[in-house]
C-alpha cells in the first residue's frame, strides 16, 4: 500500500544523527530523529524536542569543559573532597536513575555535500514543531520535497496514514577520545542508519480549545521517528510524528495464577496502548506560512 509512496518520500526525509555521554561514563550513546525538506531552498522541519538537543549542546559541551578545568587545578591536597565540591558547584551529582549528560554532537546526514554548515531555527510558540534552516545552501543532497495535503478534511477516523523515520540507530562511526576526555565523529565504522517505516490508523483528533493541532495513530510513533513525516499512499504530507502516548487499558492483572508448562506462576501485569501523536498539517502550512517560507501543496 505504501511502497511507492516510502521510495518517494525517502528523496527529501534525512535522518539526524546525536551522539552523547553521560558524567562518569566512557560509553557514547548513539541516538537519532528525522527532518524533511519543504522547499528547494534548504527548508525542512522537524520537532521542537529535537532542535532543543541541538540547542543545548553547546552550553551543555561548554559546562564540562569549564568542570574540567577547575578539575586539573585541584592539586592533589583532600582532592576528593574538593571533586565533590566541584561536582555540588556544576550540579553533576549523579546517580543510578539520574544520569547527567555532559557531551552532544550532531550530524545531519544526507542533507548537502559541504563540509560546514551553517543553520539556524524558528520554533513554533506553542507546539512540538521547528523550522530548520540551511542557510548558503549550495549543494543539496535531498532529491524532492514535501507536498502537503490541500484538503485537511481527509483527516478523519479510520483512514491509514504511514510515517517514515530513523530509529533503532545502527551508525557506528563515533568514540571517545580518552587522550582529550570528549566524544567524536570518526571515518571508521557504519555512518548510516536505515530508514524505518510504520503505518497506523487514525483514531482521534488532538485538540488544543477550539484548535485541532494533531491527529492520533492506532500505532506509537517510534523513538528516532520524531520531526518524520506522515504521508498517504500517495506520498501527500498529512503532518509530522511527534511524540507517543501511553493510554492505559485497564486490563491489569495483580497476583494473576497462569499455568505454563505445568508449573502455576503469578504474574502481575498493567498493559498500555501505546499510540502515536503527529502535529497536523494545517498548523505546519500556517507555522510555514506565518514565516515566509514557500511549501507545496496538491
Amino acid at each position: 500500500m505504501f511502497v511507492n509512496a516510502i521510495e518517494e518520500v525517502s528523496k527529501f526525509t534525512r535522518p539526524i544523527h546525536t551522539i552523547t555521554r553521560n558524567y562518569k561514563e566512557t560509553i557514547v550513546r548513539p541516538g537519532a530523529a528525522t527532518l524533511f525538506f519543504v522547499n528547494e531552498n534548504g527548508y525542512a522541519i522537524t520537532c521542537k524536542h529535537v532542535i532543543d538537543l541541538i540547542r543545548n549542546r553547546q552550553a551543555v559541551n561548554d559546562h564540562y569543559a569549564n568542570f574540567n578545568k577547575e578539575k586539573l587545578a585541584l592539586g592533589k591536597n583532600k582532592y576528593i573532597q574538593k571533586l565533590r565540591e566541584l561536582e555540588s558547584k556544576y550540579n553533576l551529582k549523579t546517580t543510578k536513575d539520574k544520569p547527567i549528560t555532559i557531551q552532544i554532537q550532531e550530524l545531519f546526514i544526507g542533507c548537502t555535500s559541504e563540509n560546514s554548515i551553517n543553520y539556524r531555527w524558528i520554533d513554533h510558540p506553542k507546539y512540538d514543531l521547528s523550522i530548520l534552516i540551511f542557510e548558503n545552501f549550495k549543494n543539496p543532497m535531498y532529491q524532492s520535497y514535501a507536498r502537503f495535503v490541500k484538503d485537511s478534511s481527509l483527516l478523519k477516523q479510520g483512514k491509514f496514514l504511514c510515517r517514515l523515520g530513523y530509529p533503532f540507530p545502527e551508525f557506528t562511526n563515533f568514540k571517545y577520545n580518552q587522550n582529550i576526555d570528549d566524544i567524536e565523529w570518526t571515518n571508521e565504522g557504519q555512518n548510516g542508519t536505515p530508514r524505518f517505516p510504520i503505518e497506523g490508523m487514525l483514531t482521534r483528533n488532538l485538540i488544543n480549545g477550539d484548535e485541532t493541532y494533531g491527529v492520533e495513530l492506532s500505532t506509537p510513533g517510534l523513538r528516532g521517528q520524531s520531526g518524520g513525516p506522515l504521508f498517504d499512499q500517495n506520498g501527500l504530507i498529512y503532518g509530522m510524528q511527534s511524540q507517543t502516548n501511553a493510554l492505559h487499558l485497564g486490563f491489569d492483572m495483580k497476583n494473576f495464577e497462569y499455568k505454563s508448562n505445568g508449573d502455576t506462576i503469578k504474574v502481575n501485569n498493567q498493559p498500555f496502548l501505546h499510540v502515536g501523536h503527529c502535529i497536523h498539517v494545517d498548523i505546519i502550512k500556517d507555522f510555514l506560512k506565518s514565516n515566509g517560507v514557500s511549501y507545496y501543496e496538491e
